[in-house]
């Protein structure tokens, strides 16, 4: 009888064995995964506009432009007024390497002069100019816009260090003659 008990047992285990081992080893995986994700949103402090639209969150990609300019400094002009948000990045002597506006990124009528239309403005303005190769950005704000704080911070969210923030608005000094009045 014990080598009939035997021989069940024997059969049984290597059936138990082979179902039980890859189950420690698929176990460990998630729980060594699970510090990993809890990990990444400590990390990744900045919020993405474009993750959360998307529903993901995802780390800010950059994609390295076709014809790389090796840009480390650069000028964000911004300007916001009541009825659109245009964000344009140029290198030091002026020459255009990123922009965007709030018609570009989808933003249709009233929702143009919005302060979250700003701020997904400057980013995509801005990933396009980090594409080739910008880290720091002196920012020259024009317009009495609801998009004007909330581009600088989208600019800064972004990684880009700012080195000044001026306030470039023309203000008239009796120069020349004003518009006629508008009729509401």
């Amino acid at each position: 009888m014990s080598d009939e008990e035997t021989k069940p047992e024997a059969a049984v285990k290597p059936a138990v064995e082979p179902t039980a081992a890859p189950a420690p080893a698929t176990t460990p995986a998630p729980e060594a995964a699970a510090p990993a994700v809890e990990g990444a949103p400590k990390k990744e402090a900045k919020r993405d506009i474009f993750a959360e639209i998307g529903g993901g969150e995802e780390e800010i990609k950059i994609h390295k432009a076709k014809g790389s300019k090796n840009v480390l400094r650069g000028i964000v002009h911004v300007t916001a007024t009541f009825n659109n948000t245009l964000v344009s990045v140029t290198d030091a002597s002026g020459n255009s390497i990123g922009w965007s506006s709030a018609g570009k990124m989808g933003f249709k009528g009233s929702r143009k002069s919005t302060a979250y239309a700003a701020q997904v403005v400057s980013q995509d303005a801005c990933r396009q100019a980090m594409g080739h190769g910008l880290k720091e950005v002196d920012v020259r704000v024009k317009g009495p816009g609801s998009g004007r704080e909330s581009a600088v911070r989208a600019v800064q969210g972004l990684g880009l260090e700012i080195l000044s923030i001026r306030d470039v608005t023309p203000i008239p000094h009796n120069g020349c003659r004003p518009k006629k009045a508008r009729r509401v």
